[in-house]
């Protein structure tokens, strides 16, 4: 039997200490106790990105890729998860299982990791704030430790998992985030269930409690350690960082009495509904840190607003995901594949590639193959975040007590 979870606010107190997967020394899932199965855990970890690969480097492994069941498999979570919460507010009680509770027991451990590491005085940089690596090395190291909690079985599905959930909250050499990230997040969620760690029953909590959450610490990452858009589109993406919320936040609307897509442009909604509504709160997100009206930085979601009915912004944000995301080189090269999400025909690229001299790793951790042009639309020139350039305008210190984002006026 599951329990009903209050709501969890950004900066109240992460995960209870007894929480078993709090501690780096849980012994729980280890018969022997040995401090050396632990620090054997912690070599892993450290090492654990090789379990997921890279496959999508040429315009030909996009296609098979599309043709995949992976691909196959991806997008109809997307739509099962869109699906499973037409109507539902974010406050819509729903029972927790167990499991789920565990799931936001681990997001909590990352927001605490963060708490842990506070940005350094970096006055002279518009850039990521460097302490952001400390808080990926750190999440890293406790990532394998944290899924124990879960009851998997095989060891490299754990490992796996891991992998996803390092890498869904920003590039470490980059000091970046982008919608290849959120990707990963999507298919840390998608392992999961694959791994019947839930079931289709628990939909709605995996997307308005567990996705939420990551969304809401993703939030005070970005604005901590101002982290760059990675490939950011500027003015011609929907967000400098985030899709899916925009995606799921239509379809929580699809039906509204009274809210219609024009009503992201009035304040009064907004303040009263962006609590309750993904879409609303990446809006409401949005205007607190530019300085611009909706329409001069934003004007993709200016001109959503248009659209009639959610129905049309749900089911056209579905079709652009799967075409600006899952089936644009630049985003899908950094698709990770493994045992869960497998590449089709994996063993003979995987051997094409070994023997190939003429696939090199860039310094961006790109796939590149000798003499072609790079795909500079990925990283393309680094741009400073939204929150550098807000603070360069405020007379404020960004580094008070509470890194949380502070409103900024717009005369």
């Amino acid at each position: 039997m599951g329990v009903i979870l209050g709501e969890r606010h950004l900066l109240s107190p992460p995960a209870r200490a007894s929480s078993p997967i709090m501690t780096d020394s849980t012994t729980s899932s280890d018969p022997t106790g040995s401090s050396d199965h632990h620090h054997h855990h912690h070599d892993q970890s450290i090492q654990s990105i090789k379990k997921l690969k890279k496959f999508i480097i040429s315009p030909n492994h996009l296609n098979q890729f599309i043709q995949s069941d992976t691909h196959s498999q991806v997008c109809q979570f997307i739509e099962d998860l869109n699906q499973s919460i037409i109507d539902l507010a974010l406050d819509h009680p729903i029972e927790i299982s167990n499991n789920v509770e565990l799931l936001l027991n681990i997001l909590d451990r990352a927001h605490q990791i963060a708490l842990d590491h506070p940005p350094i005085k970096n006055s002279t940089s518009r850039f990521g704030n460097p302490s952001f690596r400390k808080f990926y090395d750190q999440l890293n190291q406790e990532s394998i430790n944290l899924h124990r909690s879960l009851s998997i079985k095989k060891e490299s599905h754990i490992e796996e998992l891991a992998n996803y959930f390092t890498e869904s909250w920003g590039n470490r050499e980059r000091i970046d985030y982008g919608s290849g990230m959120e990707l990963n997040f999507l298919c840390w969620l998608l392992c999961l269930k694959e791994l019947n760690v839930y079931t289709k029953e628990d939909y709605p909590a995996i997307v308005l409690k567990v996705f939420w959450r990551y969304i809401e610490v993703m939030r005070f990452l970005q604005s901590t350690y101002w982290l760059e858009p990675a490939g950011s589109h500027g003015v011609w993406g929907l967000d400098d960082y985030h899709f899916l919320p925009f995606l799921f936040g239509s379809s929580q609307l699809k039906n509204h009495k009274y809210l219609r897509p024009k009503s992201i442009h009035d304040p009064d909604v907004l303040d009263g509904f962006s609590s309750k509504y993904m879409y609303l709160a990446c809006i409401q997100f949005i205007n607190s840190i530019k300085t611009a009206s909706l329409r001069w930085h934003s004007p993709m979601l200016d001109d959503i607003s248009g659209v009639k009915t959610w129905e049309k912004v749900n089911s056209g944000m579905i079709k652009m995901y799967k075409a600006e995301v899952l089936a644009k080189l630049p985003v899908a090269q950094h698709f990770l594949f493994g045992e869960l999400l497998t590449f089709p025909n994996q063993t003979q690229d995987e051997q094409l590639n070994s023997q190939d001299d003429s696939i090199v790793v860039d310094s961006h951790g790109h796939l590149r193959i000798k003499g072609q042009p790079g795909w500079g639309e990925c990283c393309g020139i680094p741009i400073p975040s939204t929150f550098a350039a807000a603070a360069a305008e405020s007379n404020r210190s960004p580094f008070t007590s509470n890194p949380a984002v502070k409103r900024i006026p717009f005369d």
